[in-house]
């Protein structure tokens, strides 16, 4: 088969760049969908449009991080499968998560929709952005299966030796989702209604490109072959689910952060960690790219014991991480006002309480690569306990921990410090997971 000579016997370093780079494009083009939405608001209807999008953003997250345990979690163990030329399985892994997706999907868009108001409410919209939360939530319910599908089968496509398809379908979306945004909020004045129209049907055209190598019954993993599997699914939900951690972490700090800027600095804070959320999930998208497209390769290889080829693709992707986290800082520093404004033009306020607390936000880069990829690696290699460890640590426990201890010392300043410290000691985590040998079958890596 064509994809195992690539991942098996390709160069090391081709395979980085050939599955990296569209897979970085891919997730920057995902998470630029979401800052769209916020651009167009915030330009063309308000600050509280935006920060309306932000309070129903863990509703999102949440959404993306059910279709990452399975197509994460499908990804590694069709990968592995294949590694060990168990095409039968991997077979019905696919098909497993595709239905699985399926049914999962409905059900969020229902609960989606029918529960928007109490959803918002809970999320912590006030009175003044509860209408515009609960309107943005139960408009992109309706999306559900097909975001859901859009991100499994792109993730799915890679384990065929087919990267670009994903690439492709992305570059599509994106311009799918400005021209929608552009004609339903500035042209037609949709305001928020237009926002997840938009989105959600961005995330369509995603969804018809990425199916199309899957139609074909001669392509490895197709829509026709395999049986659905309970003892499968269950097996890649558990593999994947440090990928749902994180999302469900993402979506817990989003909250917690919107509560603490709520209270000390009202919608002016919400608004300015808006901005300042768009600019980290867009640097964090980059390394989580290089993650997601290394995973086939690592999972690949670790299954057919090629050991080497695996130590040689986490040593490349460790140095790429500190090399883009150090860039990406001092960006932040010459240029964080400029980008900034991209989604806060006409707003003092805003603007100034984001360019202070994007000065000290920015040094969670120099962490937070490496966490991202070990994370990526331990579910890589089916040691999905590690990569939740992990994720907890880096989402929830170290960001609950410092949300409700620094700002009693320092203000706001410790809220916007508290992601960089909880990088900082979640990297203690790693260090100590690897050296402590709790990852004993895994090959010698770089050192931490």
């Amino acid at each position: 088969m064509m994809q195992d000579n690539i991942l098996g016997t390709e160069k090391i370093s081709k395979l980085f760049i050939k599955f990296s780079i569209p897979a970085i494009l891919s997730l920057t083009i995902a998470g630029v969908q979401t800052m769209v939405d916020g651009i167009f608001l915030g330009n063309f209807v308000g600050t509280n449009a935006m920060a309306s999008v932000n309070i129903a953003a863990p509703f999102m997250q949440l959404m993306i991080g059910m279709n990452l345990i399975i197509g994460i979690g499908g990804a590694s163990y069709i990968g592995r499968s294949l590694g060990e030329g168990q095409v039968k399985r991997a077979q019905d892994i696919f098909k497993s998560a595709c239905l699985f997706m399926i049914g999962l999907s409905i059900v969020i868009l229902v609960l989606g929709f029918t529960f928007s108001h109490q959803l918002a409410s809970f999320l912590g919209a006030n009175d003044v952005l509860l209408a515009d939360s609960s309107t943005y939530i139960k408009i992109l319910a309706l999306f559900a299966p097909f975001i859901g599908l859009s991100f499994i089968l792109g993730v799915f496509v890679r384990c065929i030796g087919k990267p670009n398809v994903y690439l492709i379908s992305s570059v599509a979306s994106l311009f799918a989702n400005i021209i929608l945004n552009y004609v339903l909020i500035k042209q037609l004045k949709l305001g928020i209604v237009g926002a997840p129209i938009a989105t959600g049907l961005s995330f369509t055209t995603s969804f018809l490109i990425a199916a199309i190598p899957f139609i074909k019954k001669s392509a490895v993993l197709n829509f026709f072959t395999g049986k659905f599997n309970w003892k499968l699914t269950g097996q890649l939900l558990y593999n994947g689910s440090s990928e749902g951690v994180s999302s469900l972490a993402a979506a817990i700090s989003t909250f917690v952060f919107n509560m603490a800027f709520m209270r000390i600095a009202g919608e002016v804070g919400v608004s300015a960690f808006t901005a300042i959320g768009y600019i980290s999930l867009f640097a964090s998208l980059i390394v989580c790219g290089v993650s997601a497209g290394i995973g086939p390769v690592i999972s690949y290889n670790y299954g057919a014991q090629l050991h080497d080829r695996v130590k040689q693709m986490m040593n490349i992707s460790c140095k790429m991480a500190m090399i883009m986290g150090t860039s990406l800082v001092v960006l932040i520093f010459l240029f964080g006002k400029y980008l900034i404004m991209m989604f806060v033009s006409d707003n003092e306020a805003v603007l100034d309480l984001a360019l202070h607390g994007s000065k000290i936000y920015a040094f969670t880069f120099f962490f937070n690569g490496l966490n991202i990829l070990f994370s990526g690696y331990f579910t890589s290699i089916g040691d999905a306990l590690s990569s939740i460890i992990v994720a907890v640590c880096r989402g929830m426990i170290f960001i609950l921990l410092g949300i409700s201890i620094l700002p009693q010392f320092i203000g706001i300043s410790g809220v916007w410090m508290t992601v960089p410290v909880a990088e900082v000691l979640t990297l203690l985590v790693v260090i100590f997971l690897f050296k402590k040998g709790n990852l004993k079958k895994a090959p010698e890596l770089v050192e931490a």
